[in-house]
């Protein structure tokens, strides 16, 4: 049996079947809407809840979805290499459902201090309610002393959400084997094209398929994609128990977006590098923070688990972030926004406060900026970039 490169099963994942009585289909499934679902009889519907019942992912409503939503998954189920997947409507929905789903009342979590900053907002608010307990730390050596007997989860995200630093996925996973703990992971970054923490050892990866996946700053989408059996039921059981449901619109939507995905992807990670080379180059800047960077400090873990870059990068000003407030203000090319993975370049001004919680950060009293490097021409970007830059204001 011949196995194709992902780039093309990407491609060929979601093609309509061809109808039997013309012969002919559309390229690609069209989106499926429904709220209810139909059984021919009562034995078809028996059928089906039993194999639900023996964890199969058989439809029996619409909550669920239907042929797009299922294409859908298996999508992710590619990428990441994982025998399971469920959509949400949401990368922090994906999020809040795995929480939900694998700690419970009286359990503790660590957590990386690097992760996405709206987890710890999840983390104020629902899992403290609910008397879940949240220790964050910045390195896996802190692990072994930080373990509790309640402790049931160690939750990353790699690279960082604002500075990329990369863990050492192999190593958490030992650890986390040690102690017994599942090790779930955000991989929005890679989105399972350039990294895959399954295959490296984590239970449990989780993707925003807001960015890379659907592309185009259109969509929605979060999901979550096991490969043990037993996690899997109860992702699958929280998820139906919550009523979380994505449209067929935004799951047809990604379907399409991820095609060019392989390409977009790796035109990303080429502008990067060019823009890259250019803010090495100018004085303004003191550090740029790009795991494929080769003067980053995580490069070399990059090259050992990742087979690509995308368009994410940081760069720590010589000034404060006040003064920065004008260099962001001043772009013309870049979106002020906190998204990224579409095919638009955008910048973030991050709020100092929010730079305490990273103890990777070292820039003290600097500005640190965000920026996504779109798929517009580079030159233009680094023109861009060079006027921005003459507004900083001295300090």
């Amino acid at each position: 049996m011949t196995t194709h490169h992902l780039d093309t099963r990407l491609v060929h994942i979601g093609a309509a079947e061809f109808d039997p009585k013309t012969g002919t289909a559309p390229v690609s499934i069209p989106a499926i809407r429904t709220s209810t679902v139909r059984f021919e009889n009562l034995a078809m519907l028996d059928r089906a809840l039993a194999k639900r019942a023996a964890g199969e992912r058989v439809v029996t409503y619409g909550i669920a979805g239907l042929d797009t939503h299922r294409a859908l998954e298996e999508v992710f189920m590619q990428l990441e290499g994982g025998t399971y997947c469920v959509l949400a409507p949401s990368g922090l929905a994906a999020i809040s459902i795995a929480f939900l789903a694998l700690l419970q009342t009286g359990d503790h979590m660590l957590v990386a201090d690097c992760v996405y900053g709206p987890v710890r907002t999840v983390d104020q608010t629902l899992l403290s309610r609910l008397g879940i307990s949240v220790t964050y730390f910045s390195s896996p050596e802190q692990i072994a002393e930080l373990v509790q007997p309640n402790t049931k989860m160690i939750y990353v995200e790699s690279p960082g959400s604002l500075l990329f630093e990369m863990l050492d996925m192999p190593a958490l996973a030992k650890i986390s084997q040690r102690h017994g703990l599942i090790l779930a992971t955000d991989n929005t970054w890679g989105s399972g094209y350039i990294y895959k923490p399954l295959a490296l050892g984590a239970d449990v990866s989780i993707v925003a398929g807001t960015k890379y996946i659907a592309g185009h700053s259109d969509v929605m989408l979060g999901a979550i994609i096991a490969k043990d059996d037993k996690i899997a039921a109860r992702i699958h059981a929280t998820q139906y128990a919550l009523g979380n449901s994505l449209s067929a619109d935004d799951a047809w939507l990604s379907l399409r977006g991820v095609k060019t995905m392989a390409v977009r992807m790796a035109q990303h990670a080429r502008n990067t590098q060019e823009v890259s080379e250019f803010l090495d180059a100018r004085p303004e800047v003191v550090q740029i923070f790009n795991p494929a960077w080769h003067k980053d400090r995580g490069h070399a873990l990059w090259q050992r688990d990742c087979t690509g870059a995308n368009g994410m990068l940081a760069i720590e000003l010589n000034c404060s972030a006040l003064a920065a407030k004008p260099f962001v203000d001043a772009l013309t090319l870049f979106g002020i926004g906190f998204s990224w993975g579409g095919f638009e370049s955008l910048v973030q001004w991050v709020n100092p406060a929010v730079l305490a919680n990273h103890a990777y950060w070292r820039g003290n009293d600097h500005a640190l900026i965000r920026l996504h490097i779109g798929l517009e021409s580079p030159s233009d970007l680094i023109n861009d970039l060079t006027q921005a830059f003459s507004k900083i204001q001295s300090t």
